[in-house]
């Protein structure tokens, strides 16, 4: 359970829930109204989805993968061109490697299990809503592997390598295990601010827009 100081910095983020069982949004509803979230809307299917997306204009979405009408993916999609300031979280049973990167690859800028805590998913939509990206640890752990698996050819000569510098490869092997922030500060004895610093410059380095396409892309690259 969530400390004062917790539950204030989630108040003012507003959420879209976007599942379609019926049962499960209403406990989720619960469940993030308790911490002070601020839920929005709900929608039953991805057609749906979009209309309640682009009239609720909200922070964060949580998003099903396999949905009637269209996918949660094509969703993701479209409530991006819609709603560009929303970030999309896909909350979902799915653990396929396949729906991970299309979701990844279709804007969404987080990744989770139905099996999550409730502490993990309000953390998630924290970081979500202050532009950062979350993705559960075992979820990190098949995505990346199943890229290293497919990804052939030569490794990046030096010079590519040399890209990022030795701390930022450090923090990068980090954010590909599943870790937090806060997390990565503590392993490497920083402060959470020098770590967000870091991870700003990962990022643009690697010209992805978040943490996870960085690290299938540091994997892809022979970074790591």
């Amino acid at each position: 359970m969530q400390n004062a100081s917790q539950q204030g910095a989630t108040r003012e983020i507003r959420v879209v829930l976007v599942d379609d069982h019926a049962l499960f949004r209403g406990g989720l509803r619960r469940l993030l109204e308790q911490q002070g979230v601020d839920v929005v809307g709900e929608a039953a299917d991805g057609p749906s989805a979009v209309e309640v997306v682009r009239d609720a204009v909200p922070d964060v979405v949580l998003m099903d993968v396999n949905m009637p009408g269209f996918s949660g993916i094509e969703a993701t999609m479209q409530v991006r061109a819609v709603a560009p300031t929303a970030r999309v979280i896909m909350l979902t049973i799915s653990a396929d490697e396949q729906d991970v990167e299309e979701s990844i690859y279709a804007g969404a800028c987080g990744y989770l299990l139905k099996d999550a805590s409730e502490d993990q998913i309000l953390a998630a939509i924290r970081d979500a809503a202050a532009g950062e990206s979350h993705l559960s640890p075992r979820i990190a752990a098949n995505i990346l592997e199943h890229v290293r698996s497919s990804s052939g050819g030569p490794q990046l000569p030096e010079e590519a390598r040399a890209k990022l510098t030795e701390r930022e490869t450090q923090v990068l092997r980090l954010m590909a295990e599943g870790k937090e922030n806060a997390q990565i500060a503590e392993e490497l004895f920083i402060s959470t601010q020098t770590v967000k610093k870091h991870v700003s410059n990962i990022l643009a380095k690697l010209e992805v827009e978040n943490r996870v396409q960085a690290a299938v892309q540091a994997v892809q690259r022979r970074l790591l």
